[in-house]
């Protein structure tokens, strides 16, 4: 389509290319992009008004919960319980599923979210995004069940992420393609950026925190001197969503991987890393947890923590290839 469509416009083409589609979660969508707009009016003024810095309490991870993590986790829940979309909502900073109140109507879908990502990077202006991730529902009670949360993410109908940076933009899939849409403030529409992203299959970044190099395996040691010896360029920004969208539109990989400290790795399955890589596989890319393809793996419980190796297909199937040859012999 012409760039510069509308979402709205966009989501409705969509459906009538795709006679498949359902278009049921094309209000979710809307919610979605509605969230991500007062999101993104927040963050571009947090410097003014009270909610940057440390709220005083941890989530059920043990980190500490920064004010716009709390207020960006409430726009959502505002947003989109009364959708009639959905009939639970499931959050990282949230400790178990938030059910749909009874006064408003249920739906087919869960929803589940990172709200803030980045958090870190919040009080030094670093580009911050929030994750999501909609599957259809297994159970057929009035209430959401654990099981409409741990599905695979090849059962996943929609993931997407919203990037606050320099201009916010809003990337999903409802695997038909990835599609990037920037916010124009002045007249408060996402517009099409980015039609049809597809990843080249070896890219030119690798993105690590070089920092942990001492926990890491050998597997990974020897991956990233290969990657060196490759001339590939670090780039580690320690914001997941602003290093997987450099690398999505560039080409690379990026690497959390367990290690000596944290063998599962620190980042969540349902919240992280699934969503991002239904995004990675539509945009010709990869993602797995150094063995597995990332979306093949069954969650166990809803705060899952999982490696994650994502980017380039090339480059995410040669690290496997270090990990299997050095780490996991046969």
């Amino acid at each position: 389509m012409e760039l510069g469509t509308t979402l709205t416009r966009f989501i409705i083409a969509q459906q009538r290319k795709y006679p498949g589609a359902s278009g049921d979660f094309s209000g979710l969508l809307a919610a979605i992009a509605t969230a991500g707009k007062v999101i993104s009016h927040e963050v571009n003024k947090a410097g003014l008004i009270d909610i940057l810095g440390y709220k005083g309490k941890k989530n059920i991870h043990g980190e500490e919960v920064q004010k716009l993590d709390d207020f960006t986790n409430k726009v959502f829940m505002r947003t989109l319980s009364h959708t009639g979309h959905l009939v639970g909502i499931a959050s990282e900073e949230m400790d178990d599923i938030y059910q749909i109140p009874e006064e408003y109507p249920k739906g087919k879908y869960v929803f589940l979210m990172d709200p803030l990502d980045g958090s870190s990077n919040i009080d030094v202006n670093i580009s911050i995004g929030s994750i999501f991730s909609i599957y259809r529902r297994k159970s057929q009670g009035p209430l959401a069940e654990m099981s409409d949360f741990l599905q695979a993410g090849r059962h996943q109908v929609c993931a997407g992420y919203l990037i606050y940076g320099s201009s916010t933009m809003l990337v999903y899939t409802t695997g038909y393609g990835v599609h990037g849409f920037t916010l124009d403030p002045g007249i408060g529409e996402f517009l099409l950026s980015h039609e049809g992203i597809q990843m080249p299959d070896r890219g030119g970044i690798y993105s690590i925190n070089e920092s942990y190099t001492s926990q890491w395996s050998g597997g990974i040691k020897a991956y990233i001197e290969h990657a060196k010896g490759e001339k590939k360029t670090a780039r580690y920004v320690g914001s997941l969503v602003a290093d997987f969208h450099r690398n999505l539109l560039k080409g690379g990989i990026y690497i959390y991987p367990g290690d000596k400290k944290n063998p599962n790795g620190k980042l969540r399955l349902l919240y992280e890393a699934a969503p991002l890589a239904f995004i990675a596989e539509q945009a010709k890319g990869y993602a797995s947890d150094g063995q597995t393809a990332m979306m093949d793996i069954v969650p166990k419980s809803l705060h899952q923590r999982v490696p994650l190796f994502i980017g380039s297909a090339h480059d995410v199937r040669q690290a496997e290839h270090y990990m299997s040859k050095i780490d996991n012999p046969s």
